[in-house]
C-alpha cells in the first residue's frame, strides 16, 4: 500500500465548491459596519433552559443575545472565569494549533442572522501577512476569541436583524420569548 497515493479514475473530477452569498459578505466587512462587543453576561433562558451569551457593545449601548449549546457555554464560562482544565478542551486545542501553525488572531465577527441562526467568522493572519478567514458558529468563535485575546465584533446588520426578529416574534400566539431587546441592559447591568 502506498501512503498518500489513491487510485483515481480518468473520469474523476474534483467537485466544484459552492459558496453562498453569505460567505462572500464576510470579505466585505467594512470597519464602519462593525460594532466591537464583549461578553456582557452568560445567563440561562428560563423558558428553554438554554444558555445565552449576551454580547454588549464596548463603546455603544448595543446588546445582542445569542442562544448557545451547553458545551459551548461551558467553554466560554471556563475562559471568562480563568479556570484552566487539567487537559486541553476543544477550543484550547484549536488555540494551540493556531499558534503552533504560526497564525495570529485578528478578530472574530458575528456576520449574519438567517432563519434564527447566527453566523460568524474567525479572521486569522498567516506568517506571510495574508488573511485566513474561517466560517464558524458564533459560540465557537467567541470561545476561541477569548482564548486568543482578540476582539469580537458584530455587524450592524446583525444587530438590526436581531432587533426586528425579536419584534416579529413577540406575537402573543408564538409563546413567551422572554424579555424584549430593550430590557437586556437591565439584565446584564
Amino acid at each position: 500500500m502506498l501512503w498518500g497515493k489513491f487510485p483515481v479514475s480518468a473520469s474523476w473530477k474534483p467537485k466544484q465548491i459552492r459558496y453562498s452569498e453569505r460567505w462572500f459578505e464576510v470579505f466585505e466587512n467594512s470597519d464602519e459596519d462593525l460594532i466591537e462587543v464583549k461578553i456582557g453576561a452568560l445567563i440561562m433562558d428560563p423558558n428553554t433552559n438554554t444558555p445565552i451569551v449576551v454580547l454588549k457593545g464596548v463603546d455603544s449601548d448595543a446588546v445582542l443575545p445569542i442562544w448557545v449549546g451547553s458545551f459551548e457555554a461551558n467553554a466560554i464560562a471556563l475562559e471568562v472565569e480563568k479556570i484552566v482544565p487539567q487537559r486541553p478542551m476543544t477550543h484550547d486545542l484549536l488555540r494551540n494549533l493556531i499558534l503552533e501553525l504560526g497564525l495570529s488572531a485578528s478578530r472574530v465577527i458575528v456576520t449574519d442572522l438567517l432563519n434564527n441562526t447566527f453566523y460568524a467568522s474567525i479572521e486569522l493572519i498567516n506568517s506571510a501577512g495574508d488573511p485566513v478567514i474561517l466560517d464558524s458558529r458564533p459560540s465557537d468563535a467567541i470561545a476561541l476569541a477569548l482564548r486568543l485575546d482578540c476582539p469580537i465584533y458584530v455587524k450592524q446588520k446583525v444587530l438590526d436583524l436581531s432587533a426586528s426578529s425579536r419584534k416579529d416574534d413577540s406575537d402573543p400566539d408564538s409563546g413567551d420569548l422572554g424579555p424584549a431587546p430593550d430590557d437586556w441592559p437591565e439584565l446584564i447591568g
